[in-house]
């Protein structure tokens, strides 16, 4: 008989491939999962003991959703809850759940801790409150565990633990590498994906063997697919949204990968790349820095602005076969060791296991009220 971490497991997130990834994931570790979510997990993340489904609205103007949520964890007595998001899923779920003594975890995603509180004061406390509501808060960085610490003022326990990336596929020699830059973030203010076509237009006319794909979408697409035509660009491909299986193969055939975000935790973007051996450049971000050094295992940009200077270095380290193969080495080492799915959900059914053992929760720990 399989030894499950948790008898009743409730996940409580939005509809997101990340949401689904951990819910495939973590299933094998719970006799049950019920899912409370805006959205129904697809066919190939759907688990065999998924017992039920919650339909929500997690917007802020949804009143009815934590009386409804209560309610339906009423009739489901989990055993345990995983909230996804610091945000106002976790502040549903934190109205819904007071003064129950069930277990929670919430898991930060990025900006609902390191932008979102920025945002006003309200905000500020929204999430301040979401955060003391959990018995335990995992992180993707040590730089966001450092912001929730910040944001709690208060002792509580932060697990570093990531959704890694599903496998660590066969290694390659790099010199079969097409001279390809992969940009593959979301086409959203964020992630600054119009940086990087600029600076493409800066840097193609020197380096006629390279080319730049742009894959997923955004609301930002056809404005990009514009600013590519406006600078002229010859040897640039957006792909739109691409399935997993088409992903892989993207990171596979790409010597670099390039994200500048303005905000981030660990991406499972930056993981994947590592492990298909890419060599990255990233934006300046603490939680960037704690997977690669400037000139050892990729590529620092200090200042957006300067985002093709950059660039043309990358593609210089990129461009020799050696050079690359030795990157690739190292960012799949540290992939193995500290990013891989599997490893990681059963960590995360190791925190289970602890917090289940642990004396009941009282009403107290539901921290701030609001």
């Amino acid at each position: 008989m399989t030894d499950f971490a948790v008898d009743k497991l409730m996940v409580v997130g939005s509809a997101s491939i990340h949401t689904w990834r951990f819910l495939s994931g973590i299933a094998p570790y719970a006799r049950e999962v019920w899912l409370a979510c805006n959205g129904e997990p697809p066919p190939e993340h759907r688990p065999a003991n998924l017992a039920g489904v919650c339909r929500l609205d997690f917007s802020l103007t949804a009143f009815g959703t934590a009386s409804r949520l209560r309610r339906w964890a009423q009739a489901v007595s989990p055993s345990l809850v995983h909230v996804h998001q610091a945000n106002s899923v976790a502040w549903h779920a934190r109205r819904a759940l007071g003064g129950s003594p069930v277990p929670r975890v919430l898991t930060a995603w990025g900006s609902d801790v390191l932008l979102l509180p920025q945002r006003n004061a309200w905000f500020a406390r929204m999430v301040r409150g979401n955060l003391l509501a959990a018995d335990a808060v995992t992180s993707d960085s040590l730089y966001m565990a450092a912001r929730i610490r910040e944001l709690s003022a208060k002792p509580m326990r932060i697990e570093m633990l990531n959704y890694g990336m599903d496998a660590l596929p066969p290694a390659v020699d790099c010199a079969a590498k097409p001279r390809r830059v992969l940009s593959c973030r979301l086409h959203k203010p964020l992630y600054r994906v119009d940086a990087i076509v600029r600076a493409w237009g800066e840097i193609e006319a020197r380096h006629p063997d390279w080319s730049l794909t742009v894959a997923a979408s955004g609301e930002q697409s056809e404005a990009l697919k514009r600013l590519a035509l406006e600078l002229g660009l010859r040897r640039i491909e957006f792909t739109g949204f691409v399935d997993s299986a088409t992903l892989g193969g993207l990171y596979r055939d790409s010597r670099v990968f390039v994200s500048v975000p303005t905000s981030d935790g660990t991406s499972i973007s930056l993981l994947e790349a590592m492990g298909h051996g890419c060599l990255p450049l990233l934006s300046n971000l603490p939680a960037n820095g704690e997977w690669v050094i400037d000139g050892l295992n990729g590529r620092i940009v200090e200042d957006v602005s300067r985002l093709a200077a950059a660039l043309e270095a990358a593609l210089s380290d990129a461009d020799d076969d050696a050079r690359l193969n030795e990157i690739a080495a190292i960012n799949r080492r540290l992939v193995a060791q500290k990013a891989l799915h599997a490893d990681n959900m059963r960590r995360f059914a190791g925190l289970y296991r602890d917090l289940l053992t642990l004396p009941a929760r009282t009403a107290a720990a539901d921290g701030a009220t609001l």
